[in-house]
């Protein structure tokens, strides 16, 4: 197979020449790189085969070879030369391997830098042995990209030929638009507005689904365009630059990426390596080059593929072929392209990497494939970033701000509580933590006897022949064992509504990364109340939610708490019938209504067994946090045959 070095003497000739530089030159006119738009090991071997900066007279050759000087790193941090895939591991002899440029001065090199850089290179050879790098990987990163543009090709011959009919756009302030099938945008919806509603534009929803701004609508629509103001369009904004760390972590460190979602602030994304540990020495580049992958404004392309067709683009990446296998259950799915980057994904997106104006990498931690702790480690990196550098400075502020009331240091500083690695995610509280966490208990004890709750005490430790002879093992380890006390004897119509209450300790087996203070801990007592009604008590039901709604405001408003309701309704996979699902979100709905506090609806994020109240409150500092759940359980009665007396044994509810 011939050498790199032999392809590029081939296609320039001798790079001492001017005839040789002069081919370079032409050749770059409309390229980025060497490799194209995307820098590769033929950029930097180009480099060195030049020796010294290029005259003036070479533009295009000038610009490119400042542009790689620039990046004062070594080709094996920027190709990827991890082999992920063991059964392509013998790739790695087939390809050649190259000398690797050490380091590069700073700013626009000169006859006098390239000589001192040279030196400084030899003596770190000599020093630690020649520099090596392995482009197996490499190689299926190109052959990625070549499927990707013809599987394109064909996705667009397609497009082309459906024949466009009219289509009517309904805009939210009820105005209609025509549009055309296979054609119009909502882009070119929000463009027809305005053009500064275009821009500011993240993504929009049609037919309440989100969809990307440039992928054409297919008949008609509602159409919505969100902004970054919206929760949605948060987390689509900062799913597009997990995408854009992706693809700078792919450059950098060559290994496999696996997931890269948004979270409530910001986004991640693993990758596994096997010949290096990340660093937040690593951070400065791996944002420079982001930033780079920013100013490329590197369009989001969405294409639907059969899943051979994606194997056989994700083969030297065992991960992916392991989502694909284990996954994805339809004969296609969706990928995403930005620039060289090609991932797995749902998407939607931005429209293109320039849409981000501010970003950061803020940590990195180790975490396991899929949270699974005997599979493969992986590296995870975290990122934050906006679409105003205004929004980063504001939320580095709220970061220093946060940092000096972490509740992990004022607790030590002021002796309440701690932690201890004997015993990891169970807090040792202090005299006076512990005497202001016996108020807490009994304030909340207080108030359940006022609001005529019955209080239990429960063993922490059962039999599991009990979950698994019943065969609720899965779904109803908690909830079965309020069933027991309920169940004890024969209950009378006449004790219904049965408020019972129970502040028991309980154990979570939560990953050791996962753990943060006494916000995530592994042992908790949690206040748990738990109301028994009679089916046909509608009104009783309504009631009771409504003094549990009562219950949550009257205790937060004793802290200061502020908080958010949110309705999740019936989820995908459920049990009981559709009707009983409607009842029940009827109810939990009317019950919101009265109660007069504003409120979301959360479609499809119900429990399988019934619809339900989220509550987060805001901390001092803004931040949300997941406390009280309010649950509408029509199955649990009927699944453990629980039931009360009126002449004939009656299902509770």
């Amino acid at each position: 197979m011939p050498s790199l070095v032999d392809d590029l003497c081939t296609k320039f000739g001798d790079l001492q020449s001017n005839e040789g530089v002069n081919r370079l030159d032409k050749f770059l006119a409309d390229r980025s790189y060497v490799e194209g738009f995307s820098i590769g090991c033929a950029d930097f071997t180009v480099f060195e085969m030049l020796g010294q900066s290029p005259k003036e007279v070479y533009p295009n050759v000038c610009r490119w070879y400042r542009h790689i000087a620039s990046y004062k790193m070594n080709l094996k941090d920027l190709v990827p030369v991890v082999n992920c895939v063991k059964s392509h591991a013998n790739l790695s002899s087939q390809v050649k391997q190259h000398k690797v440029p050490q380091s590069v001065e700073e700013n626009t090199p000169n006859t006098e830098k390239v000589a001192k850089v040279k030196k400084v290179k030899d003596k770190k050879e000599k020093a630690s042995g020649e520099k090596t790098v392995n482009l197996w990987l490499f190689i299926f990163l190109k052959e990625r990209i070549a499927l990707w543009d013809k599987l394109k090709a064909n996705y667009e011959a397609e497009i082309n030929a459906k024949t466009p009919e009219t289509i009517k756009i309904t805009l939210p302030d009820g105005k209609v638009v025509d549009g055309q099938s296979w054609r119009t945008t909502p882009y070119d919806v929000a463009k027809g507005i305005s053009q500064g509603l275009a821009d500011n534009a993240v993504i929009s929803k049609v037919n309440g689904a989100l969809w990307d701004l440039d992928r054409p609508l297919e008949g008609d629509t509602k159409l919505q365009l969100l902004k970054f103001d919206d929760n949605e369009a948060q987390q689509v904004f900062w799913h597009s630059s997990a995408h854009i760390l992706g693809e700078a972590m792919e450059r950098v460190y060559g290994g496999c990426l696996c997931y890269g979602p948004p979270i409530e602030n910001g986004f991640y994304y693993d990758m596994f390596i096997t010949d290096k540990q990340v660093s937040n020495q690593d951070f400065p580049f791996v944002e420079q080059l982001m930033k780079s992958i920013v100013k490329d404004k590197q369009n989001f392309e969405r294409l639907e593929l059969r899943k051979e067709d994606l194997l056989e683009m994700f083969k030297y990446n065992e991960f992916k072929v392991r989502i694909l296998n284990e996954k994805v259950n339809t004969p296609t799915t969706t990928v995403y392209r930005c620039g060289p980057l090609i991932d797995l994904c749902r998407g939607p997106h931005v429209r293109h990497t320039g849409k981000v104006k501010a970003l950061k990498v803020t940590k990195n931690s180790a975490t396991y494939w899929e949270g699974k702790s005997d599979a493969e480690t992986l590296q995870r990196v975290y990122g934050i970033s906006f679409p105003d550098p205004k929004q980063l400075k504001e939320w580095e502020k709220f970061q220093e701000e946060a940092a000096k009331r972490d509740h992990r240091k004022i607790g030590k500083e002021q002796e309440l509580f701690f932690f201890h690695e004997l015993s990891p995610g169970s807090c040792f509280f202090l005299p006076k933590g512990a005497y202001i966490y016996n108020t807490l208990v009994e304030f909340i004890k207080s108030e359940y006897r006022k609001r005529g709750f019955q209080e239990v005490m429960t063993p922490n430790i059962y039999n599991a022949k009990l979950w698994q002879t019943s065969g609720h093992w899965a779904h109803y380890a908690n909830g079965l064992i309020i069933n027991l006390m309920f169940d004890q004897r024969t209950r009378s119509w006449r004790e219904l509504p049965l408020r019972l209450a129970d502040f028991g300790v309980l154990h979570r087996n939560e990953l050791s990364g996962a753990l943060t203070g006494l916000t995530r801990v592994r042992r908790f007592q949690q206040d748990d109340a738990h109301i028994f009604c009679a089916v046909e008590q509608a009104r009783l039901i309504k009631d009771e939610m409504l003094g549990a709604l009562d219950f949550l405001r009257s205790v937060y408003a004793v802290f200061g708490f502020t908080f958010q309701l949110v309705l999740s309704t019936r989820p995908d996979k459920y049990l009981g019938e559709i009707a009983m699902w409607d009842e029940a979100e009827k109810q939990l709905a009317d019950s919101l209504n009265t109660f007069g506090e504003p409120w979301k609806e959360n479609p499809g994020d119900g429990a399988f067994y019934g619809p339900k109240i989220d509550i987060t409150i805001s901390d001092a500092l803004k931040r949300s946090h997941q406390c009280a759940t309010i649950q509408l359980d029509f199955q649990l009665p009927i699944r453990f045959n629980l039931g009360y007396v009126r002449g004939l044994r009656i299902p509770a509810f």
